[in-house]
């Protein structure tokens, strides 16, 4: 298994006049696939990026510690898409006003790929009756067709009649979300560095510019994609569905990316390394008319674009010795003290303000006392993570 720890980056909102971007997310998380399907390496679970951890804040309200977004813990509910986004525009949960609904990508980050109906963590949400879920954004071409994930673990473009509620059969529910910082701008979305390769300077991915002309089965694509050689680098992978799905644009169709640095034609199936929990013989693909995941059989042929990360000195492989358990940083929010769990002995812990400013560097945080702080966000790094947390 190879593990790759990212610095903060983020997924966005793109702009087609230009390559500014709105910065939501700080990582985009793992997929929480577990088990393996196949004895060659290089499926989803040999590379584990941003493993999800979510806190629980007791107040009907859920924080992704990954995205640094905050989720309503039990869904809104079966309703239009209208009657969506005024309820989070009304909402007040966990002492918040600031709900809105969530875009598509954000929607996609909590997915979980290893569960199945629902595809989700349901120690943390709430299982509900839900088979998709509202995202605030709309087909390119057509303002009646909504972005929406589903509980099998997929995203695509639905019509939003639908719903039960504006006279169709499915029920559409709405789970809001909010910010913990404001959105920050980024200028420059993607860099094309001369060598084959792009970099997408959000999620901090290096991607293969010209994907592989031959289309391959699933086991093939893994092979190729190990094999890769590109841009001085061999580390190259299949990318999981999160990280696919994460350089499509809901702004552009057929294909659904950005051509100016994809050299990517028309419509094509890419293949994911994930596979499907309850379909071991099918695996998750993206497609580039408008952007959509589904699945395929595994023995079918799809195309493959390959990925790697800016952070490679920070990979372990398979049958070496590292510690798996995730940090958590608690209470949150905080009063007087903030502890730290799973850390190594003797690890660098830096505590900032929303500013940059430097609060506390060393070893021995948990035993501050930072009652002086004042109300807001704060920051805290920790071998190579950075985890927002609220002082109340």
């Amino acid at each position: 298994m190879k593990i790759f720890i990212t610095i903060i980056c983020s997924i966005y909102i793109l702009n087609v006049t230009s390559q500014t971007v709105n910065k939501n997310m700080l990582r985009i998380p793992d997929t929480g696939q577990k088990n393996s399907y196949t004895n060659t390496f290089g499926e989803d679970n040999d590379y584990n990026i941003n493993t999800p951890f979510y806190i629980n804040n007791g107040n009907g309200t859920v924080k992704d510690t990954v995205t640094g977004l905050i989720w309503q813990q039990t869904d809104g509910g079966e309703m239009t898409i209208e009657n969506a986004a005024i309820y989070c525009d009304t909402l007040m949960l966990g002492g918040f006003t600031n709900w809105r609904l969530p875009t598509a990508k954000e929607s996609f980050s909590i997915l979980n790929h290893q569960n199945n109906n629902p595809a989700i963590d349901i120690n943390l949400f709430t299982k509900t009756a839900a088979e998709y879920w509202w995202t605030s954004e709309k087909q390119n071409n057509d303002v009646n067709k909504i972005w929406c994930t589903n509980a099998g673990g997929g995203i695509g473009n639905h019509p939003k009649t639908e719903t039960i509620s504006a006279g169709g059969t499915k029920k559409f529910h709405v789970r809001a979300v909010r910010d913990v910082v404001e959105p920050t701008i980024i200028q420059n979305h993607f860099n094309d560095n001369g060598n084959g390769t792009i970099t997408d300077n959000l999620t901090n991915l290096v991607w293969q510019k010209i994907p592989n002309t031959n289309t391959l089965t699933w086991e093939d694509a893994l092979v190729y994609a190990e094999g890769l050689e590109l841009g001085n680098s061999s580390n190259w992978h299949l990318p999981n569905i999160k990280e696919l799905q994460s350089i499509s644009e809901v702004t552009f169709i057929n294909p659904a990316v950005n051509t100016n640095f994809f050299s990517i034609s028309g419509t094509k199936k890419f293949w994911s390394s994930t596979s499907l929990p309850n379909q071991t013989t099918k695996a998750w693909y993206w497609d580039t008319q408008f952007g959509i995941t589904t699945y395929d059989l595994k023995t079918n042929s799809n195309y493959v674009i390959c990925v790697t990360s800016k952070m490679e000195s920070n990979t372990s492989v398979n049958n070496q010795n590292f510690d798996t358990k995730t940090i958590e940083v608690y209470p949150n929010p905080f009063t007087n003290k903030i502890n730290i769990l799973n850390a190594q002995p003797n690890a660098e812990i830096i505590l900032f303000n929303n500013i940059g400013q430097i609060i506390y560097q060393g070893k021995d945080l948990t035993n501050q006392d930072l009652s002086y702080l004042t109300k807001g966000v704060y920051f805290i790094k920790v071998e190579g993570n950075t985890y927002i947390i609220l002082k109340q």
